[in-house]
C-alpha cells in the first residue's frame, strides 16, 4: 500500500483564543457526543476525543460502530493520574476505584467502544514527542495488512501546571478517518511515515515543543485548506518523521 486515503477530519480545541489562531476550522467540546451515563465521569481528554472522533465520522458519513480505532495521547488521563498520586502520598488518602479505572491510557478508547457499541479492535498508544508519527505508522500498518477503514484519534488534555512548567497547554484533539485502497471523495492521500529532512513551520515550533500533540497542525492545515502535494514534517526535531500528503493518483 502506497498511501492512506483521508475521508474525514474533526478538530477540537477547547480554548477559544487558541482555536481562533488556528489556520483551519476547529470547534469547542461537544458534550452531546458522550452518552449521559458516561458524561458525568468523563475527563477533558475523553470529551475532546469523542468530539473530534464524532465529527470525523460525520464528515465521512461512516458509522463509528463499524470502525477499528486507534487512540493516541502523549499523557493520556494525566489529571486523573495526578489526583491518584496526590492521594497516595497522604497518610489518610482515599483511593477512588472509579478514578483508578479512569486513569489508564485506553480510557477514551474503551469508553468509545462502549458508547458506539463497537466490537472492532481498539488500540491505545503513546510515544512522547513522536506520538503523532507512531499513530500514523500504526494506522498505515493496520490498513496495509488488513485493508478497509479505521478511525485515528489523537488528543491531550491540559496538564497540571506544576508537573512540567511551561508545557502541557493548550488542550487539543483531532481525528482522521483513514482508508486503504482508492476511495472516491477522499480529502487527500497520506504516505507511510518515514524519517526525513522536512522543515517544521517555525511559527508552531515552540507550541509543539511544549505540547507535542500539536504536531499535526501542518498536516491538518494541508487537509483542510486543500494544499497541493508536499512533504509534511510531523515533528520540529531534525531529522524527524514526515509524510507526503496531497492529491496523488
Amino acid at each position: 500500500m502506497e498511501c492512506m486515503n483521508l475521508l474525514g477530519v474533526g478538530v477540537c480545541a477547547p480554548d477559544a483564543e487558541f482555536r481562533a489562531s488556528l489556520p483551519f476550522p476547529a470547534f469547542a467540546i461537544n458534550r452531546e457526543t458522550i452518552p449521559p451515563l458516561l458524561r458525568r465521569r468523563s475527563s477533558q481528554a475523553m470529551q475532546m476525543a469523542f468530539s473530534a472522533a464524532s465529527a470525523a465520522c460525520e464528515q465521512a458519513q461512516r458509522s463509528p460502530s463499524s470502525l477499528p480505532a486507534i487512540f493516541a495521547s502523549v499523557a493520556g488521563e494525566i489529571n486523573t493520574t495526578d489526583q491518584i498520586c496526590n492521594e497516595l502520598v497522604k497518610t489518610d488518602g482515599v483511593m477512588s476505584p472509579s478514578a483508578f479505572h479512569n486513569s489508564v491510557q485506553n480510557t477514551a478508547a474503551g469508553y468509545w467502544s462502549i458508547a458506539q457499541q463497537c466490537t472492532q479492535p481498539a488500540t491505545a498508544l503513546a510515544a512522547g514527542s513522536d506520538t503523532l508519527a507512531m499513530a500514523l505508522l500504526e494506522a498505515w500498518c493496520q490498513l496495509a495488512c488488513q485493508g478497509g477503514e479505521l478511525l485515528l484519534v489523537c488528543y491531550d488534555e491540559a496538564w497540571p501546571g506544576y508537573l512540567a512548567p511551561g508545557c502541557g497547554n493548550p488542550a487539543f484533539a483531532y481525528a482522521l478517518l483513514l482508508a486503504a485502497g482508492k476511495v472516491d471523495g477522499r480529502l487527500m492521500q497520506i504516505s507511510r511515515p518515514q524519517v526525513g529532512e522536512s522543515t517544521f513551520p517555525a511559527a508552531w515550533t515552540d507550541s509543539v515543543n511544549s505540547m507535542p500533540i500539536l504536531a499535526a497542525i501542518p498536516l491538518l492545515e494541508a487537509a483542510l485548506t486543500g494544499r497541493g502535494p508536499q512533504a509534511i514534517a510531523l515533528s520540529p526535531h531534525m531529522p524527524g518523521w514526515q509524510v507526503h500528503a496531497g492529491a496523488y493518483e
